[in-house]
């Protein structure tokens, strides 16, 4: 493609990254962690500028008219970035993948190790989400790894200082800045070629909605692990305690919509729907969810707009919830496995026949029995942290932490062996 000046920036700043990364990649683990812990330091030192950062980017996304829902994915205060820091301070606590195997001892006395070793430079793209802008510096660089970031532009002020922030805790641990590369340019032509880094980019991971992801998928040039939209769901099965599945989906819907592991859909079986849904609806009324339903739903709840073919297919990302009455696990299984995008399902009930069932037929990432479908996240999986949640089935699948950001490599010691 041709180079104009926004691709010779972001080939500018993927070299760098690049020959930084193969520096970096032998940095002992000890060193590893005392530079998360001083990047997680830095942050807070600069809380001042990174707050007013974010101030100018919620001033500019509301103006422009994104969704209160979204501004909350965008929003940073001290509390969110003492989490954000505590994070960062979990992933340096974590065990370091980096090294680790497994060994072999071959007939002809060929010694073969099988160890983690680093991608190499580690890009991302996604959208307006300022802690993945640390999570995914800290992920990488936890693994030996560089990062090159392309955030959204609704971020772009927020991933700006939250990236200078983090450059100089490097910088004064005595490690390359460009360890950690950041695209400020939101022209879409950015995106394009960091699509087309071959060579410099090792593997590039898409986090955000689903036109985000396709484009990425269909377009890039380098190797693309594939995160996927949220379109999950709840069944609520005829043995289920109903108490339990309204706050079940109450969490799973309303304690943050904008969020890929919340529910978009809910399927209730048809022997308890009369008793369940005027309870969900209930429950739900403080967040004024919009409820859109089919026939069977609008006859227990009137005030339910009809729903259609779209409404089942959508990530609405918003206080709405399509609703559905089935007349059993095996169709709550066809449903979810019809329009689900691989990311997270689950079942409320007391049944081990349908729970073994739904675990074993539900083709997605993540399967809960009797759970919240919002636990499926890095932290609340033990990860510390994660740069996405894959929805694919090679080389990484559901949230994604250190292990996911290593590739294997063989190591072999002989003595003269020829073959």
């Amino acid at each position: 493609m041709e180079k104009n000046e926004i691709y010779l920036q972001v080939e500018n700043i993927c070299r760098a990254a690049k020959a930084a990364s193969r520096a970096y990649g032998s940095t002992g683990t000890a060193e590893k962690n005392a530079l998360l812990c001083a990047m997680a330091d830095q942050l807070m030192a600069d809380l001042d500028e990174i707050l007013t950062a974010n101030e100018r980017d919620l001033a500019n996304a509301a103006e422009n008219g994104v969704p209160k829902t979204m501004l909350d994915r965008l929003k940073l205060d001290e509390k969110r970035m003492k989490g954000i820091c505590d994070a960062l301070r979990e992933v340096a606590a974590l065990p370091d993948p980096i090294g680790s195997g497994e060994r072999t001892v071959r007939p002809n006395g060929l010694v073969i190790q099988k160890v983690r070793a680093p991608m190499g430079c580690v890009a991302m793209i996604y959208e307006a989400r300022p802690n993945v802008t640390v999570d995914a510096a800290a992920l990488c660089l936890k693994t030996g790894n560089a990062v090159v970031l392309r955030g959204g532009k609704e971020a772009i002020q927020s991933g700006t200082a939250l990236v200078a922030s983090m450059r100089k805790a490097l910088a004064a641990k005595g490690f390359s800045p460009d360890l950690i590369g950041f695209i400020t340019s939101t022209d879409r032509a950015g995106s394009t070629a960091l699509m087309n880094m071959r060579g410099l980019v090792d593997v590039l991971i898409p986090r955000g909605g689903k036109g985000l992801i396709r484009a990425v998928v269909e377009n890039a040039k380098v190797p693309v692990i594939e995160t996927g939209a949220g379109n999950c769901h709840l069944y609520v099965d005829e043995t289920a305690d109903l108490a339990k599945a309204v706050t079940v989906a109450v969490n799973a819907k309303c304690s943050r919509p904008s969020v890929c592991n919340a529910i978009e859909t809910l399927l209730v079986h048809e022997s308890v729907a009369a008793e369940y849904l005027p309870m969900m609806a209930e429950a739900m009324k403080p967040w004024s969810v919009e409820i859109r339903g089919d026939e069977a739903t609008r006859a227990i709840l009137p005030e339910a707009v009809p729903a259609t073919e779209e409404d089942y297919e959508t990530e609405y990302n918003d206080y709405i919830l399509a609703v559905r009455v089935v007349d059993g696990v095996d169709t709550a299984i066809d449903h979810i496995n019809t329009y689900s995008t691989g990311h997270s399902e689950a079942i409320m009930t007391r049944s081990i026949e349908h729970a073994d069932k739904f675990r074993a037929l539900i083709d997605s990432a993540a399967v809960y029995v009797n759970a919240s479908t919002r636990f499926t996240d890095g932290g609340e999986f033990g990860f510390g942290a994660e740069i996405g949640i894959s929805t694919q089935k090679l080389h990484a699948r559901g949230p994604m932490g250190l292990m996911a950001l290593t590739t294997d490599k063989y190591l072999i010691d002989g003595d003269g062996q020829v073959r």
